[in-house]
């Protein structure tokens, strides 16, 4: 341990020095750049006799953003308790080790182990937490810069993913409200175009689009008219806010009310339609012309794309245009890997870059909805920083939900994690990828380094004649470079490099011509001329099932495969080739969304979670080994082997709960009987924990019943579903795989109507247990105290702490167990029984209410006496 401790501050001392310089070199660079160009304009605006345009000018040639360090007085308080926890820690386990329980040799053995991977466990998670920061954002300067009056607007457009794989599961009233919320959100609307992703090829969220596409001609005018935030309507007519707030115009009241009325009939409409696709005809379902619906079969059918707006008299109301709005559903046939919601993200990045190839991509969750309007200009304040941006591979937003008990019983808000790891990350190379509210650079999600100038350029005669169409505007261009570029080859070594460069470029991102074109343009755009019908048809050609057959989609490009947490791997991935990424907390949550609210279905989804985590341990990418090419930071390594190793950490947590039963049952102790010297080092222990907890709050802002939260979720579910994600990890090891279904989203209006459903599953069967244990134990030790006198008091207080402590740490778990009435279910019931008989059977063994025998064995002797 002391070497351990000693590699600690070492490595503490390295990265601060590290942190140091990069932090430095960010500013100075950032510095520089806009010092040079406040020299060039400042001699124009010497020419200007306008004071007002002069000072606009100076705000505009001001940086985008800026980081906002913790301040010293809050955290190097925290860094010092950190190092001196270090240290007691090292004499703690000295203490421990040189001090072992004769009586007790095995539970004191196993204690001590779990106690040290405990140890071990924290140093990890707590090394990233070195260097928090948060950042600012100025979205006037944006403006100025970008958004000049009277000429084109600069600002770059957006593609926004929204992936959905269950209509049934995940209600298209959902999905339409997040899609109306991307198709009114305060950006130019010639530059966002929304991709919905049907992975269930279902004629229902066909519709539902439809229906959206038609309602969004009146929401959109109307939220742009007013200034409405929270545009999706389903959440901002059921706010309990005075939306007569700093609204002015004497037609609100009157428009708003209309607006209430439309939309319940928009939502009447979608309820037909949810009833209706109830039940399937025997014929198969068939659409509005007629015509048969290709995806009646959703394991096996064609690629499938329809444009709902963008295409010619897409306008609202008001004679405005509206953003793009493509209903994508990708080919699946048999014997082909899908991958997921991987796979469909893979599929929405070819088609959108064929048809639109915006430099960014915003992806979303069918349930995570836009709530701050502005959250496309938060994030191009750093994507669009002329000097720091193109280092950038994504701004991640922190997760926030809606239909949350008051309580958050189940730390469904995640709040020690969002508010505090995240930031700490944002210090060192960046937050880690959560799966959802997150812009991408495009070029990083090719698998490209950072300002890498020596991408291939595709010359002309490499292009078939069918897609001369998409690049005859760049032929003649590429045919004058030509000359200047290879002037020491002759005509035909030219032509034999442009083909080799094709084949390689084709082994890469596919036998696409189209996409590789856009895929080698860095500021996104597609060549001029091109045809919308070749377009449509190149789109469908790139979501074929066999489309990604010996290409390095999966491996190296787009979200990455082998893991249900497809997000750590594909963020992990860019962190390996040198990219940075941004956490972005703008005051206004930028995006919210459901959460599962009841217990059963918390603990599926955190053990999804977790047996991502184990996949990616045994696989080749596991940040153990893989991506040691000078560009990932030791503590953002870090960060990632806490983020893979974490459910295995269950195993000594269950262990560790289970002993304070055991010493209470058998009437040993893991500690022995403490010195003087002993005493104030396991104070001080305590002492520690406390400190950090409380200063780590105190520079966080994280309330203490958000802590507290977390700390009875991280033992609920390390006792649970990171347990079993262990061994689901361990069994896809040895060839059995695990499938893991589409969560069930509530519609808004019935979300606490499932908080108190209680749905049995096998998860709850060690967290019911240690509960029984305990309390039995409990049972036991004051049955074995009363028996044996005053002098056994002491000793059973020890162990009654330890086991309170678990007992407290899983009262969420007994709440959810009860239910709404305060009534344990049947099955919990029969099993508590169960386990109740069973150690009855060994109290009889134990006999611990008999005298025990100090004199001669006595035993019965019979007629023979």
């Amino acid at each position: 341990m002391v070497f351990l401790s000693l590699v600690f501050l070492l490595i503490c001392l390295y990265t601060f020095s590290e942190s140091v310089l990069c932090s430095v070199e960010d500013f100075e660079g950032q510095k520089a750049f806009y010092s040079n160009e406040e020299k060039r304009k400042d001699k124009k605006s010497l020419m200007s006799n306008d004071q007002e345009d002069d000072n606009l000018l100076a705000e505009a040639r001001q940086p985008l953003w800026r980081k906002v360090p913790i301040a010293s007085s809050l955290i190097n308080p925290y860094r010092i308790v950190i190092i001196l926890r270090v240290v007691i820690l090292v004499f703690f386990f000295h203490l421990r080790i040189t001090t072992p329980v004769h009586d007790a040799l095995a539970l004191w053995i196993i204690s001590v182990v779990c106690e040290i991977w405990l140890a071990l466990s924290w140093m990890v998670d707590q090394l990233p937490k070195w260097f928090p920061i948060t950042r600012e954002t100025y979205l006037e300067r944006l403006s100025l810069r970008f958004e000049s009056e009277g000429e084109p607007n600069l600002l770059a457009p957006v593609d926004i993913f929204v992936t959905t794989a269950d209509p049934f599961k995940e209600p298209p009233i959902i999905t339409a409200n997040t899609v109306l919320s991307v198709l009114s959100v305060d950006y130019p609307v010639d530059k966002v175009s929304c991709y919905v992703s049907d992975d269930s090829a279902s004629m229902l969220l066909f519709d539902t689009l439809s229906e959206t596409a038609e309602f969004a001609r009146i929401w959109v005018p109307f939220c742009n008219k007013y200034n409405i935030e929270t545009r999706a309507p389903e959440f901002y007519f059921s706010e309990k806010l005075d939306y007569l707030k700093d609204k002015v115009h004497p037609t609100f009241v009157k428009d708003r009310r209309a607006m209430k009325r439309e939309y319940e009939e928009f939502k009447v409409k979608i309820n037909i339609l949810v009833a209706k696709a109830q039940k399937k005809p025997e014929e198969g379902w068939v659409m509005k012309d007629g015509n048969p619906w290709p995806g009646s079969n959703m394991d096996d059918h064609p690629g499938m794309i329809q444009v709902c707006l963008g295409s010619t008299g897409s306008l609202d109301k008001e004679g405005k245009e509206l953003p793009r709005l493509v209903y994508v559903s990708r080919e699946k046939r048999p014997g082909y890997q899908h991958h997921m919601k991987a796979g469909a993200m893979n599929a929405l990045v070819r088609v959108s870059a064929v048809l639109t190839n915006a430099p960014f991509a915003l992806n979303l969750d069918c349930d995570q909805f836009i709530n701050n309007s502005k959250v496309l200009r938060e994030s191009m304040c750093f994507l669009m920083d002329p000097q720091l941006g193109k280092k950038f591979c994504y701004v991640q937003f922190p997760k926030r939900f809606n239909g949350i008990d008051c309580n958050d019983r189940y730390a469904n808000h995640n709040t020690v994690f969002f508010d505090i790891n995240m930031k700490c990350l944002d210090g060192i190379q960046g937050p880690l990828y959560v799966g959802t509210g997150c812009v991408f650079n495009r070029q990083a999600l090719y698998g490209f380094d950072p300002l890498s100038d020596k991408r291939p350029k595709i010359k002309s005669c490499c292009w078939p004649s069918s897609c001369s169409c998409c690049c005859s505007d760049s032929e003649s261009s590429s045919d004058d470079d030509t000359d200047q570029e290879l002037v020491d080859f002759d005509d035909e070594e030219e032509e034999e490099l442009s083909f080799m460069s094709m084949k390689s470029l084709e082994k890469r991102f596919g036998q696409s011509p189209v996409f590789i074109a856009s895929a080698l343009m860095e500021d996104g755009g597609l060549p001029k001329g091109t045809n919308t019908r070749v377009l449509i048809k190149e789109a469908i050609h790139v979501i074929s099932c066999d489309y990604e057959e010996k290409t390095e989609w999966g491996k190296e490009i787009g979200w990455l495969y082998g893991s249900v947490t497809e997000d750590i791997l594909t963020g992990f991935n860019m962190h390996c080739r040198g990219w940075k990424s941004v956490y972005c907390m703008p005051k206004k949550a930028a995006f919210k969304g459901s959460a599962p609210i009841n217990l059963s279905n918390r603990l599926h989804q955190v053990l999804k979670w977790a047996a991502g985590s184990t996949e990616i341990f045994f696989s080749g990418y596991c940040p153990l080994w893989y991506g040691y090419s000078g560009k990932l930071k030791l503590l953002q390594r870090l960060a990632y082997v806490n983020s893979i190793v974490y459910p295995f950490t269950s195993i000594p947590l269950l262990i560790y709960c289970t002993i304070p039963a055991v010493c209470l049952l058998t009437g040993k102790f893991i500690i022995p009987t403490l010195s003087n010297l002993a005493s104030i080092w396991l104070m001080a222990l305590f002492i520690s924990i406390i400190l950090t907890c409380v200063l780590e709050l105190r520079w966080s802002g994280v309330s203490i019943h958000d802590w507290w939260r977390n700390e009875q979720f991280w033992v609920i579910g390390g006792v649970s579903s990171h347990l079993f994600a262990v061994f689901q990890g361990l069994l896809k090891v040895g060839g059995v795989n695990s499938s893991f279904t589409v969560r069930a989203k509530s519609a808004h209006d019935t979300s606490f109507g499932q908080f108190h459903l209680f749905k049995w599953t096998s998860l709850l069967i060690p967290p019911t247990s240690l509960v029984i244990l305990n309390m039995v134990g409990i049972v036991a030790g004051i049955s074995d105290a009363i028996n044996n006198g005053y002098d056994s008091w002491g000793p059973f207080f020890g162990k009654l702490f330890f086991s309170l402590w678990v007992i407290v740490h899983l009262y969420p778990f007994l709440k959810g167990l009860m239910g709404k009435q305060n009534r344990t279910p049947t099955i919990v019931v029969l099993w508590s029984i169960l386990v109740a008989i069973i150690f009855s059977m060994i109290w009889v063994r134990i006999d611990i209410f008999l005298p025990k025998q100090t004199g001669p064995a006595l035993r019965q002797c019979g007629t023979r006496c």
